[in-house]
């Protein structure tokens, strides 16, 4: 009986350890965007500044964005913020990553993830549909903790005739390090 337990908890202690370094790997393609994000840009809201951020969730098996974008008043406009959260997550049956996106405008927004062959860059593209518009967010890594951000739009009935509404560039915090997982 003893020897029977003292094997189980070996195995238990050589698998168990198993379980994150997998979880890890999964999120490889994706792993220069982790970490606290500030930035500046610009586009059809107007010049702007804000924060984001990239961390693992549960157990690892969610990769959340946190976001939040700052505009002064222009032009006769109030001075306006804008939040969103998006959730990557590996698909079970195709094993690709997709997300979905909500926002403080009431949006939503599921995603189709793609990674550059090089590993510097990831899109998220939005399915076609003749009903409504299409987006395109593509992150560009530009050095060890800087990325290029865009954000593109495309009208319904044209899904491949995008167009700029935001560019930004985005230093990662020095003391947010590359974070792994979310704090507990």
């Amino acid at each position: 009986m003893i020897r029977g337990v003292t094997l189980w908890a070996a195995l238990f202690l050589v698998v168990w350890p198993m379980a994150p370094q997998e979880s890890n790997l999964v999120w490889e393609p994706l792993r220069f965007l982790f970490g606290e994000w500030t930035g500046e840009g610009s586009g059809e809201p107007g010049e702007g500044s804000g924060s984001f951020s990239f961390r693992l969730e549960l157990e690892q098996k969610i990769l959340m964005r946190r976001n939040r974008a700052e505009y002064p008043a222009r032009q006769g406009r109030p001075a306006f913020s804008h939040e969103d959260l998006m959730i990557v997550y590996k698909d079970t049956g195709g094993g690709r990553f997709r997300a979905v996106y909500f926002d403080s405008e009431g949006h939503v927004i599921h995603y189709g993830v793609r990674v550059s062959e090089d590993g510097r860059m990831v899109q998220f593209l939005s399915e076609a549909s003749g009903q409504g518009p299409r987006y395109r967010l593509t992150y560009t890594k530009t050095g060890g903790d800087t990325v290029r951000l865009k954000f593109e739009t495309a009208p319904a009935g044209k899904p491949e005739s995008f167009s700029t509404y935001i560019e930004a560039a985005a230093r990662r915090s020095p003391e947010s390090g590359r974070i792994k997982t979310a704090p507990r």
